[in-house]
């Protein structure tokens, strides 16, 4: 197959109507959605915590240039959607992907799901029920004087810790005792979302090349402003708190713009940090797998249309 000259023109699977493509980061899975998108007249839904973030374009890695497909634009959703400093929850993703995907429904379009943050993912494919869990003052009183110790121990009196991005940060914490402690007190039973039924791409890449491609995609943004996208944050009003919350590249360049790292005691540690997040993704996605999900894995590394070539195979197949 060309995919400068699709022989496919714009065909439609009405029943497999969701495809999910997921991946670590680095995978390459936004510019593959795109133009699977561009074959099967789709528009892409976005499965990621950050890019919902105005103003956070480099350090979340949005690539939106990766959107036009032979000049033409793809549609996106859930991006840009929040003010930056504001807080964006599983509970507000959920409300916001069933808007998107019924509307690109309606239009007789082809939804396509795409993102590396597998909770927000699988809380959309199983139908996870949540609540808005609201700030408790009184609680929040309680534990300003907690250590981040104390405060860890805490939330594993609540659950196991499945997710350590919880306890990144004190306010994390904070946050995550509070949304344990409210769900402890509710009946969360009753089921909101329905479960979407979706055909699942995982996009694989080796251990070391994906090293490599985290490691030349970290120098290429920092060439490419990222420093300077913190800086004009910071500026706006946003505090380091705020930006530390975000995790990853928005905490470790914090740090150093408020001089408690070096550069490169700053770049060594992302990196790292990087590293171990597409760790856990990989980990959580194979628990996806454990917990009765298909996914069907390509080689990341293929020409772009033989990745297309055998994702429009597997829909006619299934």
């Amino acid at each position: 197959m060309s995919v400068q000259n699709s022989r496919y023109e714009h065909q439609h699977f009405p029943d497999k109507p969701l495809i999910t493509i997921l991946g670590p980061t680095a995978a390459g899975k936004t510019r593959f959605a795109a133009h699977l998108a561009y074959e099967l007249d789709g528009e892409i839904i976005s499965a990621d915590s950050r890019q919902v973030y105005k103003d956070m374009d480099i350090g979340t890695g949005k690539d939106l240039s990766d959107y036009i497909v032979k000049g033409k634009h793809i549609p996106y959703h859930l991006i840009d959607i929040r003010e930056a400093g504001e807080k964006y929850s599983l509970f507000h993703f959920q409300r916001d992907f069933h808007e998107a995907y019924f509307d690109i429904l309606s239009r007789k379009k082809t939804p396509i799901l795409c993102g590396g943050t597998g909770l927000y993912i699988e809380s959309v494919l199983k139908g996870y029920r949540l609540l808005a869990v609201p700030a408790n003052p009184e609680l929040r009183k309680q534990l300003a004087n907690k250590s981040q110790e104390e405060l860890t121990k805490i939330l594993s009196s609540y659950k196991k810790l499945h997710n350590t991005t919880d306890i990144d940060t004190r306010k994390r914490t904070i946050r995550a005792i509070e949304i344990a402690d409210f769900q402890e007190k509710q009946d969360i039973d009753r089921v909101e979302y329905l479960p979407v039924e979706s055909v699942i791409v995982g996009l694989s890449v080796d251990r070391e090349l994906r090293r490599k491609k985290i490691s030349e995609r970290l120098k290429k943004r920092l060439d490419e402003g990222m420093i300077e996208e913190v800086e004009k944050l910071l500026k706006r009003g946003l505090s380091a708190d705020d930006l530390t919350y975000y995790g990853l590249e928005y905490k470790y360049i914090t740090l150093y713009l408020m001089g408690d790292l070096s550069y490169d005691e700053m770049c060594s540690k992302l990196e790292t940090a990087i590293h171990r997040f597409a760790k856990r993704q990989m980990t959580w996605f194979r628990g996806m797998e454990r917990r009765g999900f298909t996914i069907h894995w390509l080689d990341a590394t293929l020409p772009m249309e033989d990745k297309i070539d055998h994702t429009l195979q597997l829909l006619r197949h299934l």
